[in-house]
């Protein structure tokens, strides 16, 4: 297939955007996007007793939080029914399609029979003669579905995949009330939008073989198709709310970068060697369907924590702060321009320790206690040792004279200060630690100074010193 390469992402907006969905979405955009090629969104919202407004707007947000574009403006699949109608009323006139005048009653009594005798089921009306049809009956429109043969769905993920066409019965195209069905709706989508790759999940493997009779008897092109295995939970199975986070803004609610799941998810299912860390440039340009798995992929979250931590570090300081500040917000702390600083200071450290945004909280807590700092229980145990308080009230003299207040600067004084006193440092360090972070979890203690600034480290120091 020559030319431009044109995929689409077409999710039913009846719920948040899939985690699942978000791969699909993200493999069809690296595919095209890497090619020069185009990137449509569809909205297959046909069903209307399910559609869900607000599930769209989630649709898109999920996207755009992932940092996936598409061109122009969305389309909606109910929008085009006129089309679909019409394309349904052209396979009518070429034979391709017929009017079936059963009732719901009576369609489901032939499937029961036909399920009893094992045999395919059969509208009476295909073979009937058109004049003998009740006047001014409702009708559907069936597809003339060949009797013989298979249907062969050539997959660049699953290879080749034959269907017999003695279990593809003729599937209704178009409702008796005017409404296009899905199988019809999508194969009419797809060739007016230009799509040469449809990328899914295998889900869709059955649909596939119905839609490709539905191309060949319109006479058009079908699209190369690539069934993508679906995503399971850690225990193997399918992928449900019994395994933790589905949607995508669930994900970023627990503290996860876009580009640490985005580059988790292009390695479910999908590797370039043995590269763990797969930054958007790369993945533009190694990304290819053709190397995508056939088995299921299992969501492992310790290993996603693992990817996010990578995408943390690479945080500029100013974009950790922007980012954590709202978990911190929400875990009760009040960011004022004082503590913002702190946390400003800080950022270089507590990125370096935090797997994702929703563990800022824990790890910069030690910013925002409230003098005289509460320190009880084990924490407190440092300070009780005979001389610790002394040395306390020491080192916060030293640091006094201290010019360059740099963690670097800051940690070499307080060896300095150990040395010059003939002291072990594991006689310093645990005093002075609880005097500025109550024992709370804290970088080291030149990071600590640094982050905390020398006014509020001397003034924690000497609250604890006497």
């Amino acid at each position: 297939m020559s030319g431009q390469v044109v995929t689409r992402f077409a999710p039913s907006p009846t719920g948040y955007l899939h985690i699942g969905g978000a791969r699909t979405a993200l493999f069809n955009w690296l595919y095209a996007r890497g090619r020069g090629g185009k990137f449509l969104l569809r909205i297959e919202d046909t069903d209307r007793a399910r559609h869900n407004e607000a599930a769209v707007a989630a649709i898109i947000d999920g996207l755009s939080w992932l940092g996936l574009d598409w061109d122009g403006d969305p389309i909606s699949q109910y929008g085009r029914r006129e089309r679909h109608a019409e394309v349904a009323r052209e396979l009518l006139e070429k034979g391709a399609a017929y009017r079936c005048y059963m009732t719901p009653e009576e369609t489901e009594a032939a499937r029961e029979k036909a399920r009893e005798e094992k045999a395919r089921f059969e509208s009476p009306w295909r073979e009937a003669d058109p004049a003998t049809a009740p006047k001014d009956a409702p009708f559907a429109i069936r597809f003339r579905a060949p009797r013989d043969g298979e249907t062969l769905v050539r997959d660049v993920v699953q290879g080749d995949v034959r269907f017999p066409n003695s279990a593809l019965d003729d599937l209704i195209i178009l409702r008796s009330d005017g409404a296009p069905t899905y199988n019809l709706a999508v194969v009419v989508d797809d060739h007016d939008m230009g799509v040469t790759h449809v990328v899914r999940g295998d889900d869709h493997l059955t649909n596939a073989s119905r839609q490709q009779q539905i191309y060949e008897a319109l006479g058009w092109s079908v699209p190369q198709f690539a069934h993508v295995p679906l995503i399971h939970g850690p225990d193997g199975a399918k992928l449900s709310k019994r395994h933790g986070a589905l949607g995508v803004e669930a994900y970023r609610d627990d503290g996860f970068l876009p580009e640490g799941l985005a580059n988790y998810l292009i390695r479910l299912g999908w590797s370039h060697g043995d590269d763990e860390f797969i930054p958007r440039d790369k993945a533009l340009e190694w990304f290819d369907i053709a190397g995508i798995n056939k088995a299921p992929a299992r969501l492992d979250f310790e290993k996603l924590n693992s990817v996010n931590a990578h995408y943390m570090k690479l945080l500029s300081d100013a974009d950790f702060v922007a980012k954590a500040a709202p978990f911190i917000e929400a875990a009760g702390e009040t960011l004022d321009e004082r503590r913002r600083d702190m946390l400003g200071r800080a950022a270089s450290f507590l990125k370096e320790r935090c797997a994702n945004l929703k563990q800022a909280p824990e790890a910069a807590a030690f910013l925002f206690l409230a003098r005289p700092l509460a320190i009880t229980g084990k924490s407190a145990k440092p300070l009780e040792k005979e001389g610790a308080r002394e040395i306390v009230k020491s080192v916060a003299a030293e640091l006094t004279t201290v010019t360059d207040w740099s963690a670097e600067a800051l940690e070499a004084a307080l060896k300095a200060f150990a040395e010059a006193r003939g002291l072990g440092f594991g006689q310093v360090g645990p005093a002075l630690r609880a005097a500025l972070t109550a024992g709370l979890p804290s970088p080291s203690l030149g990071e600590v100074l640094y982050a905390l600034g020398r006014e509020e480290s001397l003034g924690r120091l000497t609250d604890q010193a006497s």
